[in-house]
């Protein structure tokens, strides 16, 4: 006996080329606006195409895997109403099929583009973010990275540590730096120096007026130059403050880079640890949403689907004030990140819960 029937297969065809076309449509409608946004820079930059071109080619991955659980929601509950308006689900539970049996095919359809979401969250969208990311620093940001502040603190391995008053991103320039080198509890060796410069060809700092403190248990030394050269396991770009490269990573990558950033002493990474949870827990969300979307349109009701719309719509806006709320507060406090993009998915399966039990009634 198939395990996928004929209904199965006309709800599953309905519910994906739906969503396809959702996607499509307002997709599109993200690309003219976002070029409505940037035109300017595109042709003040005289952008080759090509690369506009493949911009938007990785544009679009992005847009859809933010909305991606509105666009799994608003596709159910409008396919689901139009077939409830033509009486077709009256006639398909009057028939006999129960509608645990009539959900079975939304299951199937929403399990499956919810895998997808999934695999393409953690490998297949930030390698689209990266690229998208490098165009919009390249022509639309000006390649300007975030202000890094003052009195920048750095652990750059276990032992070393560096500590800048100010650095200039115009001229890749810092002024007052130290750096430690500590062993235990022991300072092993300080250096400082008045300015400190990047050699973006060369690769290595350029020091100026340079004085160096060993120390080895027993004796302490001093040593001055006027100028040294030295290679440090850091870059310009690892003092800039920007939390766009978040988006940039695929999950193994943004795990090296956390576990990175704890060793350099980086106090909060609760946006890091939002980005990796929110990873797994949207596709879940998708599939909850779309529970609820059929439990809701599934009922023939005066207004048809103009209503159920204005329903799906109301309901997506509660769910993104409760996952902004609660990645705020996650950010900004002591909420765990893993509670934060977890609390509404946990809240609305109770009430995609609450709308099964009382169709099945």
């Amino acid at each position: 006996m198939a395990l996928i029937k004929k209904l199965d297969w006309y709800i599953i065809k309905k519910l994906l080329s739906t969503f396809f076309f959702a996607i499509m449509v307002l997709a599109l409608i993200s690309c003219v606006i976002d070029y409505s946004e940037k035109v300017d820079n595109i042709v003040s930059k005289k952008v080759p195409l090509a690369e506009v071109v493949n911009y938007y080619k990785n544009f679009v991955p992005h847009i859809t895997a933010l909305l991606f659980p509105l666009f799994i929601f608003i596709a159910t509950i409008f396919f689901t109403s139009k077939i409830a308006y033509k009486s077709e689900i009256i006639a398909i539970l009057s028939s006999g099929v129960s509608f645990q049996r009539f959900l079975r095919p939304y299951l199937i359809g929403g399990g499956f583009l919810c895998l997808v979401s999934l695999v393409a969250n953690h490998w297949i969208i930030p390698i689209a973010n990266k690229q998208r990311i490098h165009f919009e620093d390249t022509y639309i940001n000006e390649g300007n990275y975030t202000y890094a502040g003052d009195n920048i603190h750095l652990g750059i391995s276990k032992d070393v540590y560096i500590y800048m008053q100010n650095f200039n991103f115009g001229n890749l320039s810092g002024n007052r730096f130290t750096a430690e080198r500590i062993h235990g509890t022991m300072l092993k060796e300080k250096l400082m120096a008045d300015n400190i410069t990047y050699d973006t060809a060369k690769k290595i700092w350029h020091l100026h007026n340079v004085v160096i403190r060993t120390n080895d248990t027993m004796s302490e030394s001093v040593r001055k130059l006027q100028d040294t050269d030295i290679k440090y396991s850091f870059v310009p770009l690892d003092l800039s403050k920007t939390d766009a490269i978040k988006e940039a990573l695929t999950t193994p990558q943004l795990n090296s880079y956390i576990a990175q950033e704890q060793l350099r002493g980086r106090e909060n990474l609760n946006l890091y640890y939002i980005e990796e949870d929110r990873r797994s827990a949207q596709p879940f969300a998708a599939f909850v949403l779309t529970i609820i979307g059929a439990c809701i349109a599934s009922r023939k009701i005066r207004g048809g689907s103009g209503l159920h719309l204005a329903i799906g719509i109301v309901i997506s806006a509660i769910y993104i004030m409760f996952m902004q709320l609660s990645t705020t507060f996650s950010a900004k406090s002591n909420l765990s990140p893993l509670a934060a993009v977890w609390i509404p998915n946990v809240i609305f399966a109770g009430l995609a819960f609450a709308l099964y039990r009382r169709q099945v009634k």
